[in-house]
């Protein structure tokens, strides 16, 4: 059988783009180092022309409180690009997973089928109470579970009749669907909850950075599941990479980065990042502790956890001179992983710089591994 596709991806700074990490999703102070380009259509349309001529092969768009709307900002991308996908990122359960489906059949239609779905449960209580959603987690991922369920009928041109605790529709079903462009599901979580809606729903389970040996471990499971349900499952990995011609130039530009963190922003961030019910988000916490010291950043080669200081979601990186990233890149793909998501500060200039040089690298060792 031959090998998954190896995808690189790269992600759209849908909160403002500068050279220091900041917050994504939800609504906080941000440095003017980390919004000094704001995220509106031209500057985005750079990003997404530059990861276009860098060879990605999608685009992730967050979603949350402190982005713009996904869906309005990629239907304005796509009219500027050509071949790019976009990975596009909705709270489950916020809308009508029937709406949903038009919305996302809609824009396959008309931007020639790039598009694949990230189905965002959401971790953080608080930015879920802003949008009306009161759920415990448990009833969040069932909630989900469901939505995934009814979302993946209508777009295969089913009719979907579902009567669950969550979602129900009666007799959905879309109008011509174009089948012969296919909607993959992405899906995160790191919860019992969510690796059992993985299993069973997800086509893709992205995973944030961890030292290899746990996510060997948590690859491993999700396996099992997804096999215990009949199902196989993809796996992509998100990350940051600080990538230079030496690794002393990287690891000079993470230094500057983590000297550049203001203690009240790391101190705030934290403490929000305490109150969430996120397992994935505990387990980017767990390895740094919250500390901003350099000695306790590293936490596997190449592995650098200072953006989780004041970045949710995923907070790693790989730091280091291109052959190394790539090596590091390529030990994730032993793992099983397939497809990565990858960003950098600047997200226009790194996406020249990964795509450029980090990738032939990658591609080289991948090709030799074979």
């Amino acid at each position: 059988m031959p090998e998954d596709p190896l995808l690189l991806h790269w992600f759209l700074p849908t909160g403002g783009d500068g050279r220091d990490p900041g917050g994504v999703t939800a609504v906080q102070a941000r440095t003017g180092a980390a919004t000094r380009r704001p995220a509106d259509v031209p500057y985005l349309t750079q990003v997404a022309r530059a990861a276009e001529q860098a060879g990605f092969h999608s685009l992730l768009t967050p979603v949350g409180l402190g982005c713009v709307d996904p869906w309005i900002l990629t239907s304005a991308l796509a009219q500027h690009t050509d071949r790019i996908g976009f990975l596009v990122a909705f709270r489950a359960g916020f809308a009508s997973p029937t709406l949903l489906a038009q919305q996302a059949d809609a824009f396959r239609r008309f931007a020639g089928g790039r598009l694949a779905l990230n189905v965002v449960t959401g971790g953080d209580p608080v930015e879920q109470r802003a949008y009306g959603d009161h759920l415990a987690h448990d009833d969040r991922y069932a909630r989900t579970d469901e939505v995934m369920t009814v979302l993946r009928t209508l777009l295969e041109g089913g009719t979907a009749d579902h009567d669950g605790a969550h979602v129900r529709v009666s007799g959905a079903r879309l109008t011509a669907p174009a089948l012969e462009h296919p909607v993959p599901l992405y899906f995160g979580g790191a919860s019992p909850a969510a690796e059992e809606v993985a299993a069973r729903r997800a086509d893709v389970q992205l995973l944030w950075g961890e030292p290899p040996a746990a996510l060997a471990v948590r690859i491993s499971r999700l396996r099992e599941r997804a096999r215990a349900a009949g199902r196989t499952v993809r796996f992509g990995l998100r990350l940051h990479v600080i990538t230079r011609d030496t690794a002393a130039e990287a690891w000079g530009e993470a230094d500057r980065i983590l000297a550049g963190l203001d203690p009240e922003a790391v101190r705030s961030s934290q403490a929000r990042f305490a109150a969430m019910d996120s397992t994935g988000q505990a387990r980017m916490t767990a390895l740094h502790g919250g500390i901003a010291e350099a000695g306790r950043l590293i936490v596997a080669p190449n592995l650098w956890a200072g953006i989780g200081l004041v970045r949710e979601g995923a907070g790693t990186a790989l730091v280091g001179s291109h052959d190394e990233v790539a090596a590091r890149i390529a030990e994730y793909r032993g793992l099983g992983i397939d497809e990565f998501v990858l960003s950098g500060y600047p997200h226009l200039e790194e996406a020249y710089r990964v795509g450029e040089e980090v990738a032939p690298r990658l591609r080289a060792l991948v090709g030799a591994a074979a």
